[in-house]
């Protein structure tokens, strides 16, 4: 009989989840699963609550991305209310969700994928992690975590929370800004701003460039990829916009949120609680097998920097034309993604200094007039994760009758799976593995920050 290799748990990632690793008699890969064990229950619970009290509850799905639950949220209420929000209370939305982006990508490159190119895959696990990094580049990390600091006191002086926000409301904004607050906004916005160039620097000088034959192979796959992206002119968009779902061919179709459900469907295996979804206007119905995937796409940072025609900041621009340069359009290196997540870092803190440059973002006309009945609304934004789908429908009294979510990481716990395989069959072999190996296995994991 074969054995079965577990890593339980995954480690560096924001969230739970374990790889299980099956041999066959002769030591050689069979089978991978990503078992992702947590039921949230959310789109149940929330039946029958008011809806302007969802956003201050869902909030909860996730502690790393609060704020895009909660905004997704408030944009889903909008819907099903029939309300606009007014151009301010759209802004300081937009403005938000952007500054959360910053912190997270921070968190994400340097606290918890770093350790991995910094002190090497195969470093002892005890300092492969973010004390390991602080003791071995240790100003590095000194300013890692001043600039992540600086991204959260942002949002929590401007919007009281950083974490579980309730500064978003059905309509539009709870409070406006003040001149005081947009000056001291925007002189952390350019802090940020020159830290996010140094970041990319840093590493396409000292990981990308080092790890290149890694970045080509460890848990490569071939997949279409589904990103938003901006009504007008098809460039990258973080708060509002259209659906681009692209084939691995680089042909795509585009299509409003509303619509999700006539291009995606979902799926459940009986080895995890997580839903998959795939692509259903792609008439190929649902397989995640290595050889011949069917209706497979991946979401996150490679998605939209994949999908985009342009990104509209020149900073981020010019990288995203450095990196198609090198990696063609659509890139498929899993690894990829690390890359993907410092451009849009730069597309973060260039977007929150044009927003807080715009005029008329200290007016106080933040908030449309609501009236709760029933509707369908649908809310969408990029989540750092991944495209995130809110879809409530409200009776006659504004109360919760039904609610979908495909939150995040939901779209690439399929292409996780493909990659995890994918990187153990490549490394495994006649039963020989080492503590490296498997590290390199999450690795696969790590890229996509599920």
């Amino acid at each position: 009989m074969g054995r079965v290799l577990n890593i339980a748990p995954v480690s560096r990632i924001e969230g739970h989840a374990k790889i299980a690793i099956h041999l066959d008699d002769d030591g050689n890969v069979a089978e991978t699963f990503l078992h992702v064990q947590s039921l949230r229950g959310f789109e149940k619970f929330i039946e029958g609550r008011p809806a302007e009290e969802v956003p201050r509850i869902v909030n909860r799905i996730c502690g790393i991305c609060p704020w895009m639950h909660h905004l997704a949220s408030n944009k889903a209420v909008d819907g099903a209310f029939g309300v606009t929000p007014t151009p301010v209370g759209y802004k300081l939305r937009e403005m938000c969700q952007v500054m959360a982006h910053i912190s997270d990508k921070i968190l994400h490159f340097f606290f918890l994928a770093a350790p991995d190119f910094v002190l090497g895959p195969d470093a002892d696990y005890s300092v492969r992690n973010v004390m390991g990094l602080v003791k071995a580049a240790p100003e590095l990390a000194r300013q890692v975590v001043r600039m992540r600091q600086l991204g959260q006191k942002m949002l929590e002086g401007f919007a009281g929370r950083a974490i579980h926000p309730v500064a978003g409301v059905v309509g539009g904004f709870a409070k406006p800004m003040i001149e005081e607050e947009r000056k001291e906004l925007l002189c952390g916005a350019r802090e940020l701003l020159d830290f996010s160039r140094y970041a990319l620097d840093f590493a396409i000088t000292d990981v990308f460039a080092k790890y290149m034959d890694a970045f080509s192979d460890l848990g490569g796959i071939k997949t279409g990829f589904l990103g938003m992206v901006d009504r007008e002119d098809g460039s990258l968009r973080l708060y509002d916009g259209k659906l681009r779902l692209m084939k691995h061919d680089a042909s795509f179709v585009d299509f409003e949120g509303d619509d999700y459900t006539e291009y995606l469907a979902e799926h459940v295996v009986p080895w995890g609680y997580s839903k998959m979804v795939y692509a259903k206007s792609w008439d190929e119905g649902f397989d995640m097998t290595l050889t011949a995937p069917r209706g497979i796409y991946r979401a996150n940072t490679l998605a939209r920097i994949n999908v985009c025609d342009k990104i509209s900041t020149p900073g981020a621009q010019a990288a995203l034309e450095e990196f198609r340069s090198l990696f063609g359009r659509p890139a498929q290196q899993t690894l990829l993604y690390h890359y993907a997540r410092l451009i849009e870092l730069i597309y973060s803190c260039e977007r929150t200094i044009e927003i807080l440059e715009w005029p008329e973002i200290t007016g106080s006309d933040v908030r449309a007039k609501v009236v709760p009945k029933a509707g369908r609304g649908v809310g969408l934004v990029e989540a750092p994760r991944g495209t995130l789908i809110h879809d409530y429908t409200t009776d006659e009294n504004g109360c919760i009758t039904s609610a979908n979510m495909i939150v995040g990481t939901t779209h690439n716990i399929a292409p996780m799976n493909m990659s995890v395989k994918r990187a153990a069959s490549a490394l495994i072999k006649n039963g020989v593995y080492s503590e490296g190996i498997l590290n390199q296995v999450e690795m696969a994991v790590r890229a996509y920050d599920p």
